[in-house]
């Protein structure tokens, strides 16, 4: 018997903001990890899809109109999946050596949101969901690892986006 699909998956995108370009030797490490940590990806339970370029990763997937930002955006069964793949082997590695190949921002790099099973999102819905939780914070319609919520028809708040909501340092 095949299991109920569930109605939503969890959708989620980080950006960060280059220190060097990519083919410096201060990127190198992070560059040579992309492949095998993408592979990983693909390959843990409860993954569903990530963006990709021709290069086979989105490195060269343009966000917010900043060359200096690079983007992953990927799709999950459900948070506990997620979770347990970002903290673990080689992306745990990678996660702990990310100060040596992005910047400090002080605004949201990282959200998530719930799709509705089947749906791939774009870039620019990835960005409204980041300007979305900057300037409202986590809600259901855009909200954090730290703060969920469960799948069901978020929609944004609608309000003024305050400037400087772009990458500053």
């Amino acid at each position: 018997m095949t299991e109920p699909t569930a109605p939503y998956e969890l959708a989620e995108v980080n950006i960060a903001r280059l220190k060097a370009p990519l083919d410096s030797p201060q990127l190198k490490d992070f560059v040579d990890a992309l492949d095998p940590v993408n592979a990983d990806a693909d390959a843990a339970d409860g993954f569903v899809w990530r963006l990709q370029s021709d290069s086979g990763n989105a490195t060269d997937v343009p966000v917010f109109g900043d060359s200096w930002l690079i983007l992953n955006m990927s799709v999950w069964r459900d948070t506990n999946s997620l979770t347990a793949y970002m903290y673990q082997g080689r992306h745990r590695e990678m996660l702990a050596r990310r100060r040596e190949w992005f910047e400090r921002v002080e605004e949201a790099m990282v959200t998530l949101w719930w799709v509705p099973a089947g749906h791939r999102p774009t870039v620019a819905e990835a960005e409204s969901r980041l300007l979305h939780i900057r300037t409202h914070g986590p809600t259901p319609y855009a909200f954090t690892l730290r703060t969920q919520f469960p799948p069901q028809g978020a929609k944004p708040l609608i309000g003024e986006v305050p400037e400087g909501l772009g990458c500053a340092l």
